[in-house]
């Protein structure tokens, strides 16, 4: 399997096409992509042709997990879980596979509590 590369989102040789895909060193870039916040990740991202596609991570600088997502060629798709601080699941939105469309919508308080329960109709 070969290596992934892995660039940092602030550096000097990362750039923005006028399409808004991500360039390194000039060209469309496939890999990973981090930011840090000090010496702590914060997110990481996987791009493909200069375009987010696959897994995406935040974490709380403490290192707890944030939020995980998928993108498919630069859109939402399938489950993507966001966390409070104190690593209580705060919401859980399913996406189409093929698209934008939100299929359902959760969501909960600090210690747990529903607040959001949506689940798009079957029409």
């Amino acid at each position: 399997m070969a290596d992934v590369t892995r660039i940092d989102i602030d550096g000097s040789e990362v750039d923005m096409d006028a399409g808004q895909r991500l360039l390194y060193r000039g060209e469309l870039f496939t890999g990973e992509v981090e930011e840090r916040l000090g010496d702590a990740l914060v997110s990481l991202d996987s791009y493909v042709a200069g375009v987010q596609h696959g897994r995406s991570r935040e974490w709380y600088k403490d290192g707890t997990l944030r939020s995980e997502a998928t993108a498919r060629e630069g859109r939402p798709a399938g489950v993507s879980r966001e966390w409070h601080a104190n690593g209580t699941l705060a919401a859980e939105v399913v996406f189409a596979e093929d698209g934008p469309t939100v299929l359902s919508d959760r969501r909960w308080d600090e210690e747990g509590r529903p607040t959001k329960n949506w689940r798009k109709s079957e029409e």
